[in-house]
């Protein structure tokens, strides 16, 4: 069984990810990492280049590899539980969620939207985000997407990261 990372850029999803990964001994996979090492370019240059649908086609392909093993700690991109519509409009991804919950149990990590919005802001390591839209709009519009998709939901704000670490190592070791 994998254990999976959910949550909006900057939760703290690759803190808690390294920390849980020396807990339990297991490795940590980053499907953004994984997708930079496929496409042969930085996630922000390849939105730039061809767009949100082929990042979103990318990360689904190392999905699909992914989740083929057994005993990981996934990082999960905070898009990966969204797909785009022929309007590219972000849509809740059956196929990406289906994939994560085969072989394993969803952790949703849950944050003041507010905070985490600004806390990214300006981060070159991250794709910019549409113009129309901002990254309080787009974190409030993918809440129902992660709810949807948890099997647990921790609350982050007040915690330390370490201790929520702990929680779940604890939980799913």
């Amino acid at each position: 069984m994998n254990i999976v990372l959910i949550g909006m850029r900057g939760v703290g999803k690759t803190n808690i990810a390294r920390r849980v990964c020396f807990l339990t001994k297991r490795p940590v996979m980053s499907t953004d990492v994984l997708v930079e090492y496929e496409v042969g370019l930085p996630i922000p240059e390849l939105v730039a280049q061809q767009g949100w649908p082929a990042f979103r086609e990318a990360e689904y392909h190392v999905l699909r590899k992914l989740t083929t093993m057994d005993g990981l700690i996934i990082d999960a991109g905070g898009g990966i539980v969204v797909d785009l519509d022929d309007q590219g409009r972000e849509v809740f991804s059956e196929r990406k969620v289906d994939l994560l919950k085969a072989n394993g149990r969803i952790v949703f990590l849950s944050g003041d939207v507010e905070r985490l919005a600004t806390k990214v802001a300006g981060d070159p390591r991250r794709p910019t985000l549409d113009s129309r839209t901002s990254a309080v709009d787009l974190m409030r519009s993918r809440l129902p997407f992660y709810e949807r998709a948890a099997d647990w939901t921790i609350d982050v704000e007040g915690k330390q990261r370490s201790d929520i670490a702990d929680d779940i190592a604890a939980r799913y070791t």
